[in-house]
This record gives C-alpha cells, structure tokens and sequence, in this order.
C-alpha cells in the first residue's frame, strides 16, 4: 500500500465522521422547524425582523408625501375634539388652493361635528379627495365613510397588528361578503396619484398576484418569512419602513390654515391629514419602538404615509418589496446552517477555537441575512442562529463522547469500546449452547524499528495501510478496534477454534504483500494471540477485560516463538504469564531488600593448571521461592530495565570481593575478576563513567577488571559499539567477547573490536570429546587461531571432562572455564579454594 492510499484511507474516514455532523444538523432542523410551525419561535423571528429594520440605512423624507398633523397643541388651541367640520372643511380649501394631486383624510368623519357639516360634505366631493373608514366584520364595530363620497375615493383602515401589536404588515385589499374587493385606504390614495401614469393588473404568471408599475406585490401567507400562523386574510405585504424619524415633511393644521406654507410642498404632492396627538390614541408600535424612549409608538396618518412611500417607491422607483422563501427553501436554508455549526464542531476540537469559529459563523449568518434583508428578502435569522448553536453543541457532546471511545488516528474502536462490544458480545452467548466468538488480539513485529527509523508520520501510514488488510480481511458483523500504539483487537462473531485459526492465517497472508512508505518496500509481520469465548462452562462467569487479557497473553506467547506467528490461549499460558508479573513485581522488590548474591567460577590456565580469576555470576536468594536461576530472572530483569541497577550492582560487588582477595593471597600475577555487560548496559551514555566510577571506590586496579559482552550486542550497532570499546579500554580495562561463534560476527569488524578474549561457547566445547578431528573440532581450532592471529587469547567454557581438556590444550587454546575445575561457588567456598592451591 502506498502513502496515497493511506491518505486515501485517512480521508474516508474523516468524511465517515463527518456524517453525525450531518445527522445531528438533520435532526435538529426538523426539531427546529416543528417547533418553528407551531410559533415556538415566530415571537423572535419577528423581534430580529425589527433589528433588521432599525440596522437599516434611513431613507429619509419622501417628497412625494406631506403630512397635516392635528397635534396636541392644535387640539388646545382649536378648542376641541373631534375637530368641527368646519374647520376640516377650511382646511380642504385652503390646502386646494395649492393644487395638490391628491388629499387623504384619515380622519373619520361618519358622523356630523357641527358646524359646517354641509361645507365639509361639499369639500369631500372634490376628486382628488380620499376619505377613510373602519372596516369590520360586523356594522356595529365598523364606522363608515361620510356620506356622498365614491366608492373609489373611500379606503378602509389597513393596520394590521401582529400578536406583539406592531405593525408589520401592509393590508391592501380584502373581499367583502358581497364579492367586492374592498381596498384600504393607502392603495386608494396610491391609485389616484398614480391614475394618470400606471394602473394595477393581474400577474400573468401568478394569477392572484398584483403587478403596478415596476413591483410585483406578492401576498404573504400564513407561514411566510418568521411567522408560524398568521392570519393572511385578504391582500397583505410586509411594510417596508422608509424612515424613523420622518417620513415625509409635516406641517401643523393651524400652519395650514393660517397661510404659513409654501405652495410647493403641497402642488402636485399627496397630502395626508391626521392626528398625531397622544390623547387621540391613534398610536401604534413598530419596529422602532424599542430604541424610542420618548414616543415610542407611531401616529396612524405617519404609518399611512410609511404605507403610500412604499408603494410610490415599489411603482415608480423599483424600489424592492419583501419576498419571503417558499417553506422548502426556508428548510434547506436552516438545514445549511445547522450543518455549520454540527461541521465547525467536528472539524475543531479545541473549545476556544471552536466558539471563535461558531462566533465568526453567526456573524457570517447575520450579515447575510442583512444583505438579504437590504435587497428585499426576510428570511428566518433566529431559527438558523439556534439550528447552528445546538448543531454544534451536539456535535461537540457527540464528539467529545466519540473521542472517548475512538481511536483519533484510525477512527477505529478504543480499548473501552471494545470491551464493552464484547461484553455485549458474552451477553448474546448466554442461554446459547452452540454460540462461540474469538478475540484475536494482533501486535505488530518490529514496529518500533520502523517508527524510529523512517518517521512517525511514516509510521502512521503504516497503521493505516495495516487497518485496511485487517478490515478487508474480516467480516462486516466483525469488529476491529485500536487498543495500543500498535496492538489492534478484533471480535469474530460466531465462530470456532479453526475458524478463528483461518482468519489468523488470511492476516498474516494479507501482510505478506509488502508496504510502499516514503518510496520504499517495508515488511511487517504480525504476531496474533487467539482466545475463544461463549464455552458453555465458562460464560456465566466469563468477563470481557478476561478474555482481552488471555488473547493478549497468547499474542506474546506467540511472539517468544518468532515472528509472524499466532497461539491459541490455554490455561497453563495465563498461569505463566501469572507467575511472571509476580516475577516482576518480587524482582522490583529484591533491589530494594538486595536479595542477590554472587557466585564466582575459577577460570584456569591451562597451561600451568592454575587458577588466574574468576566470572562473577548472580544469583537471586528470594525469600520464598530460595535460590532462581539466572536464566529464569535475567530475561525478566532486561525487558523491565531492572538489568542496569543489578548489572552496577554486581560490577560493584565483584570488584570489592576481587579487592578482599587481593588482601588475602600472594599471587604469582594479579587475578583477573570477569563481569558481564548486558546489551542494556552497554548502550547507557554514562557507560565508562561508572566503570570508572566503581574502580575508584574499590580500589581495585583496572588491569585485574574484565568485561565481557556478547557478540549480538555489540554487533547491533558496530559503529557505536566501536566506539563505546575503545573508550572502555582507555580504562586499561581487559575487553572479552562472550559466546563468540554463537552469533553473526563479521570477520572485517573483529579485527576493529579493541578486545583482549575470546570465549568459546560451551555448546562447541561439549561435543569435542566424541569426535577425533570433527567440525566443532575444527570450529574451535579455527577461533583459536582466528584469536592468536588478531593479538587475543581463548577462553573455551563448559570444560567438564579431561578428554575436553586435552582436547584444548593441543591446540592451543590458554584458558579454561567449566564444571571440571569447579562449579560457580559462594565466596567463601571461592576463598577456600584458592587457599588449597589446586592444580589440573
């Protein structure tokens, strides 16, 4: 597989967890949209339709457009209220003499305020004079327009207020029981002004719909932009509010009626009269009222201007009437946003990061709502705002919940999911007599190798690549999940023994084909632990971190025999594996309490026969257990790291004893005390200072100080072993290769090696005796010469018989180790036989 194809893979899964993102956004849209359609929501959505009006660049005055206020001070100074119809009847003149296009008198004037009601009935019967009415279901409630006036010169009061009592809507027409199209009192005054340029006609597309001028007045309906069941009863748009302050110029009555105007605010123009007065009540809210502290409501003949400046401007000047989205359009556009909010969630982790970028993406919402607003439209602001902040609430719970139970690299099941699968999984198996699963539990062959030496990141591709053979090799109702840096967990459901072997086996088939990282072929092998669970026997009590465990404990059963291998658990496998913790843990413990002791074997000249030094070797005294083999805690003590203490603390210890020894006998030439290195040791940095270190607090001469290290090790790293040796031997220390001929030793790199000794392995040694001139004859012969020829002496270990001895001596070899001269011996045993000067 190559680095493309695990980007390939790492990208499926980033967009296979982008899909609850998606789900949550879904979800929560038609949630919000339920709640939308029965109004949980429309008092918002109406309070961020006035935001949106009150963020919006004043218009200012309409010229078109003069206002007659009857204001308070008017009303005190006439005297009175009603105003008498004389006085509106002045008016009326007055106000004619300036040839006005059109008057409208929102006033109403049903019934007579003597005097001068004649007068005023003769004034509204010029033509270019619109009267007003209340309309209602009922007579009773209504109030007519004056008697004598025209159909088509007489508008019905279109104020329309929402369940908050702000007036949002513009009412053009209604229906009348008898058929007839009633319309209000702004269109009759429009169409009047507008009689002699533009008339209004049908859509030819939406038949129901008005077309005037350059506008399109299409009708709101009951759901229509923020509201959920608005009573669209007759022909309503939204008003679109030119201005807070004023909407056109206003003049007093009395400024009328004392000549104090200039004709030309008023030739050619709309004049509308009315009150403006607080005690008229005729007040109203509207999307400005919540800034306004003083007047926070609107006189009706301002909001009738409002209503005329809107259609003059939609009829003549293009400017853009409200449109509101059909219900579809209004779900996607919620759907969108949410889905922002559940991605910006999933996509960033970090909660700073995360509100930033939710901040800056209602920003995002609102300035798009605004230029749509600005250019005509209202769509719902408040719906997405919450669609987006709970999306990506949720998704950021779900996140932090998937995170819990998944692996970030893989995507994969966590350690914590998979238990709880497979606890699932012995629950099914319960009450089932022929339901069997297997946890099969894979741990990658030197995988560290490859991380250190081509990358993490390299590393990462190869999970990758290895997470899609392990998926294309189970199946679909089999679970695999990422339980350790590079340890993975698979549940195969329904299966046996063999059945669970054969997967096995198809793994390490799908492994064979080699990996193409950063240009190059890596191998990789896998060693895989098998436990099967769901025995009828056992599923009562079975646990799902047991059975983890005992699949886990046959993986590295598996790994101590070779790579790329699998075992199947048993029993006597955890019984192992118990016993070894408790080996670790009591091998921990015996640093601390010094447990260990050393024995000393003699190594002998054979030459002379006499004994020229010993090999230290440690020994464990437990407690409990008595005296442990080195070969049972050594291996313990180098994979937990309790190697490099031990190994200081038996360097230290024999150089004391050679030091007593010393002090005790007279020897012909100094004794030699031989120690050996473990690989662990060998690769501390401080290495040569703590050699140094323990000669200077023994006392002990450097030339009477051996250390042997096996060939595999310094063979590791030949450069850095190199190196690490000629700075030992600057010590005067006696430098000797352990096992040698057990191992891969280059010939070329020997003769670099700064050492002093051979040892010829015993396993060489041993079957000497039984040949006259054969290979382990010849072997030994050979390393014997190969030693002399580099400048070294032997030491062949393992010497148990005299015929071995013989042997050696012939061909020349110069010292000898093994059960013939003395098993490894207790200290005192060692001082005793040193002091009865033995000779062989």
């Amino acid at each position: 597989m190559s680095v493309a194809t695990g980007l390939n893979l790492s990208s499926q899964n980033r967009r296979v967890r982008i899909l609850p993102a998606m789900l949550v956004g879904a979800t929560v849209t038609l949630l919000n949209m339920g709640v939308r359609q029965l109004g949980g929501l429309q008092s918002w959505e109406l309070g961020s339709f006035d935001s949106l009006v009150r963020l919006q660049p004043d218009a200012g005055s309409d010229p078109r457009l003069l206002v007659v206020e009857i204001s308070e001070a008017d009303i005190q100074a006439l005297g009175r209220f009603p105003i008498s119809d004389k006085t509106i009847a002045q008016t009326l003149t007055k106000l004619q003499k300036y040839q006005p296009k059109v008057i409208g008198l929102d006033l109403y004037r049903d019934l007579p305020q003597a005097p001068g009601h004649q007068e005023l009935l003769a004034a509204l019967k010029a033509p270019n004079v619109v009267a007003i009415y209340k309309l209602s279901d009922s007579e009773s409630q209504g109030v007519p327009a004056p008697p004598g006036i025209p159909p088509d010169r007489v508008g019905f009061n279109d104020f329309v207020l929402d369940p908050d009592g702000v007036v949002r809507r513009n009412l053009l027409s209604v229906s009348q029981p008898d058929k007839k199209i009633a319309l209000s009192f702004s269109v009759q005054v429009a169409l009047l002004y507008l009689k002699d340029r533009v008339q209004q006609k049908n859509s030819p597309v939406h038949p129901h719909q008005i077309d005037w001028g350059k506008a399109e007045f299409v009708p709101l309906t009951s759901d229509s932009g923020g509201y959920a069941n608005l009573d669209a009863k007759g022909y309503q748009i939204l008003l679109k509010y030119r201005s807070a302050n004023e909407v056109a110029r206003q003049v007093s009555i009395r400024q009328v009626l004392k000549g104090e105007i200039e004709p030309s605010w008023v030739k050619d123009k709309i004049v509308l009269i009315g009150t403006t007065a607080p005690s008229t009540r005729d007040l109203f809210l509207t999307p400005y009222s919540p800034v306004k502290k003083q007047s926070p409501k609107m006189p009706g003949v301002l909001l009738h201007a409002q209503m005329l400046s809107q259609i003059l401007s939609a009829v003549l000047d293009a400017r853009s009437l409200f449109w509101v989205w059909p219900e579809w359009a209004e779900i996607l556009w919620n759907a969108a946003w949410a889905i922002v909010g559940g991605v910006v969630a999933w996509r960033i982790q970090h909660p700073g990061r995360a509100g930033l970028a939710g901040g800056v993406a209602l920003m995002g919402l609102l300035g798009i709502s605004f230029g749509i607003f600005t250019g005509g439209g209202w769509v719902p602001l408040v719906s997405p705002a919450l669609g987006l902040v709970v999306t990506g609430v949720g998704v950021s719970a779900y996140r932090k919940l998937y995170d819990a139970f998944h692996d970030s690299l893989t995507g994969l099941p966590n350690r914590d999911l998979f238990v709880d699968c497979l606890g699932r999984a012995i629950a099914n198996t319960r009450g089932r007599r022929s339901y069997l699963f297997a946890v099969l539990f894979l741990d990658l062959d030197r995988f560290k190798v490859i991380n250190d030496s081509l990358g993490h990141l390299v590393g990462d591709e190869l999970l990758m690549g290895v997470v899609l053979r392990l998926r294309a090799s189970i199946g679909r109702a089999d679970t695999v999940a990422r339980v350790g840096g590079d340890d993975f967990a698979i549940l195969v459901r329904n299966v046996d023994v063999a059945s669970a072997v054969d997967l096995a086996t198809r793994i390490h088939q799908a492994l064979i084909v080699p990996f193409e990282l950063k240009g190059q072929e890596v191998f990789v092998t896998a060693s895989i632990g098998i436990a099967i669970g769901g025995e009828p026997a056992a599923n009562v009590s079975e646990q799902p971190e047991h059975l983890l465990r005992d699949a886990h404990t046959a993986m590295y059963r598996a790994k101590a025999l070779g790579t790329g291998r699998y075992q199947v658990f048993n029993a006597s496998m955890h019984d192992l594996a118990v016993e070894r913790l408790q080996l670790e843990t009591d091998l921990r413990m015996a640093l601390k309490r010094r447990e260990f002791l050393l024995h000393y074997q003699p190594f002998v000249s054979l030459a002379s026969g006499r004994i020229i030094g010993f090999e230290a070797l440690v020994r464990w005294q437990h407690p409990l257990r008595g005296l442990i083999p080195p070969m049972k805690f050594i291996p313990v003590a180098e994979e937990t790291g309790a190697i490099v203490p031990l190994g200081e603390w038996v360097l230290e210890e024999a150089c004391r004893q050679l030091g007593l020894w010393e002090g005790m006998f007279d020897f012909d030439q100094p004794l030699i005390m031989s120690v050996n290195l473990s690989g662990k040791q060998f690769a501390q940095p401080d290495l040569v200072d703590r050699i140094q270190a323990i000669l200077g607090a023994t006392g002990l001469s450097a030339e009477s100080l051996k250390l042997e290290i096996t060939e595999s090790v310094v063979m590791d790293d030949v450069e850095s072993a190199i190196a690490v040796l000629k700075h030992m031997k600057e010590l005067n220390v006696k430098l000797g290769i352990d096992d040698f001929g057990t191992g891969y030793s280059s010939l070329s790199y020997l003769s670099r090696f700064p050492t002093d000794t051979l040892k010829v392995d015993k396993s060489f040694v041993g079957r000497m005796e039984i040949e006259s001139e054969g290979e382990n004859v010849a072997i030994v012969r050979t390393i014997v010469t190969l030693a002399h020829a580099l400048g070294m002496d032997v030491i062949a270990e393992g010497v148990e018989t005299a015929a071995q001895l013989a042997r050696l001596r012939s061909i020349g070899c110069e010292y000898g180790q093994g059960y013939f001269f003395a098993k490894p011996l207790p200290s005192e045993a060692a001082t005793a036989l040193m002091a009865s000067e033995p000779q062989w």
